[in-house]
């Protein structure tokens, strides 16, 4: 009897040894980083678009912006995002035209003014020069208010921006590139701002 339970006491200790390794060579996978930082930026980022805007509208609750596209320009309709479409001008050369919309006032002019320049390197002004700077067009949908600035150093980066509050949203409609293409462009960009109207989709 007294071997019996020497042997049944050595197996439970030799038992309760192999239990505890068991425990110790368990290990808790590590988190990544780079998934929590992405999360963390989203959340951040919340649902609003780029530079600090509100999200676009939804296109089927809106007016639909409607304009005559100048004679060599084609165009081509977006999907979603901030960019309603993306215009092509018939001059050679780095120019980028597109049409953007907002819902109300989309930070307003000076703010959107202020951002267009800080993107040709241009520091902000202020509500009085605003004024200065601005010259309005008529068109169908309503007053347009034009901006033209043009960079400073030796590569030169010239921008013209139509603004235009209709329909409870902000259109924007903005030209920018070399100045070479940029000038050659103007005179077709000023007549499609003027032919800018609302149309129910």
């Amino acid at each position: 009897m007294g071997r019996k339970h020497l042997w049944t006491t050595a197996a439970l200790l030799l038992a309760a040894g192999c239990g505890r390794d068991e425990v110790a060579h368990y290990r808790v996978p590590k988190a990544d980083p780079t998934a929590s930082s992405a999360q963390g930026a989203a959340g951040a980022m919340g649902t609003g678009s780029a530079e600090g805007l509100p999200p676009p509208p939804d296109a089927s609750t809106t007016g639909t912006l409607r304009w005559a596209l100048p004679k060599g320009w084609t165009e081509s309709r977006s999907s979603g995002g901030m960019r309603y479409a993306t215009l092509t001008g018939a001059a050679k050369g780095k120019l980028d035209v597109s049409v953007t919309v907002f819902p109300g006032p989309a930070g307003g002019e000076l703010a959107n003014v202020n951002r267009w320049r800080n993107q040709i390197g241009l520091p902000p002004v202020e509500e009085a020069a605003l004024a200065k700077d601005r010259k309005t067009l008529k068109s169908p949908a309503g007053p347009v208010a034009v901006f033209d600035y043009t960079s400073d150093g030796k590569e030169k980066t010239r921008l013209v921006a139509g603004i235009l509050f209709a329909g409870g949203n902000s259109w924007f409609v903005k030209m920018v590139g070399d100045t070479g293409p940029v000038a050659a462009s103007r005179a077709d960009f000023v007549k499609l701002l003027e032919s800018l109207r609302l149309a129910d989709r």
